[in-house]
């Protein structure tokens, strides 16, 4: 990697020694800092009011226990997490995610990121994230209530439409988004629609948000595609995972005019040259909540299951990693580049390694960060705010047309700000210079706080 302005140099190693052990969360601020030498070259009031060194510091980190009882009727401990990273553009704003890989370093690496993506959306909204090291396979309905309950008992104290607003993440889903939004109405007595995003839509969800991350992902990678005076029309994608993000990444792949040939889960990948049947992909992971290997059972014939090897050695034009962080390394973007792939846009959080990113950089491809890719699902998370607070309900086809607008949007900063600071079609520095410049500004005008 090449080295950081020295300027920034001495703010990150201070990241570094205050953060011991947060690997993923040294990562991204080393992400964002390796953009801002030009920045803080032309506008030093930055240094000078110890804006970047405030970004990297939290407003507020919580931990706390989360005690539950099991189907066995066993006590089982969990810990949860809250980190309210910044809140200079407005309320707190990011997902809750349940998974045993949670920890703070993994929590305060999702805010960070979190913080610039959501002011990239042009939405009046703050970066902040959360979860808990609760594992939601294999439990019962039963046992992931009580968990929820339990969760939302410390929690309801931390949050509101105005303080702070979770959603859901990886193992949060609409299920788990219900029984949290249930015991913070039966603790506070308020019927406080705001307070949660990714609700059901009988009781104040928003269309097209179980979509659109998914969707957000491709339409930003359509703006990519129209750079270059071309479309999706015949393109071959790759796209990792089969959760949400995934499954709604290539239902709007396949609408416009492109294959989707792989996808993956935890236990290996699928391969349908044909291109992936979604009515089956649904079927399994969302009815079932199956493992991809069963896709490849149902299908027969020509599909391949693999639990060897990486989902990036099959050739694509199109890469949209949409599963985890670090999923894609340094030799996955070799082989990527070597297959003659020209697109990545990240669908998940920081899923490319650096090395991977700088791979793709060096070669001239085409790569879009999460943090401006991804927004999809926090800008419409944001949109069903804005419904909540004036008691609206919008069309699904006014929704996707208002996340097609804010990805264009996006698309659009980013280049116009690459081109400003002397990277033109850098992605990655237009994403972080854009990101970074808007909450700066606002830090500025509310003083030191």
């Amino acid at each position: 990697m090449p080295a950081l302005d020295e300027k920034l140099q001495d703010i990150y190693t201070e990241v570094l020694e205050r953060n011991p052990g947060e690997s993923e969360f040294h990562q991204a601020v080393r992400e964002v800092l390796d953009s801002l030498g030009p920045v803080v070259a032309k506008h030093p009031q930055y240094l000078d009011a110890a804006v970047i060194r405030r970004l990297c510091e939290p407003e507020r980190q919580i931990i706390f226990r989360v005690p539950w009882v099991d189907d066995a009727g066993n006590v089982q401990i969990n810990r949860g997490f809250r980190v309210e990273f910044n809140s200079a553009l407005g309320p707190y704003k990011g997902g809750l995610r349940f998974h045993p890989s949670v920890y703070l370093g993994i929590v305060k690496f999702l805010g960070f990121e979190q913080i610039f993506k959501n002011s990239l959306t042009g939405m009046p909204i703050g970066g902040g994230k959360g979860g808990s090291d609760f594992d939601p396979k294999g439990r019962s309905d039963a046992e992931i209530m009580r968990f929820c309950q339990s969760f939302m008992t410390e929690l309801y104290r931390h949050i509101g439409e105005y303080t702070d607003v979770p959603a859901g993440d990886i193992g949060v889903g609409g299920r788990e988004i219900g029984y949290l939004f249930g015991q913070y109405k039966r603790i506070t007595n308020r019927y406080e629609s705001g307070v949660l995003t990714g609700k059901g839509l009988s009781w104040g969800g928003s269309q097209v948000r179980p979509e659109a991350t998914g969707y957000g992902t491709v339409f930003f990678a359509e703006q990519m595609l129209e750079q270059r005076n071309e479309s999706f029309d015949g393109k071959r994608v790759v796209i990792s995972g089969s959760g949400n993000v995934a499954i709604y990444a290539v239902e709007k792949v396949h609408q416009l005019g492109g294959t989707v040939v792989a996808v993956s889960d935890s236990s290996g990948h699928i391969i349908d040259d044909k291109g992936i049947d979604l009515a089956l992909l649904k079927e399994i992971k969302n009815d079932r909540r199956g493992r991809i290997s069963e896709y490849a059972e149902a299908k027969g014939g020509s599909v391949q299951f693999s639990e060897a090897g990486s989902i990036w050695q099959v050739p694509c034009d199109i890469a949209l990693p949409c599963a985890t962080q670090n999923e894609l390394n340094g030799a996955d973007a070799r082989t990527l580049i070597k297959n003659g792939c020209t697109i990545v846009a990240e669908g998940a959080n920081m899923p490319c390694t650096p090395d991977a990113a700088h791979l793709f950089t060096k070669a001239n491809l085409a790569f879009a960060p999460g943090k401006a890719a991804n927004a999809g699902g926090v800008a419409t998370s944001a949109l069903e705010m804005q419904q909540n607070a004036s008691r609206d309900s919008w069309t699904f086809e006014h929704t996707e047309a208002r996340l097609e607008a804010i990805m264009r949007n996006i698309h659009h900063r980013c280049l116009e700000t690459a081109e400003e600071y002397g990277a033109p079609g850098d992605y990655v520095a237009g994403a972080n210079i854009a990101g970074f410049t808007q909450v700066a500004d606002a830090m500025l005008a509310l003083g030191i706080v």
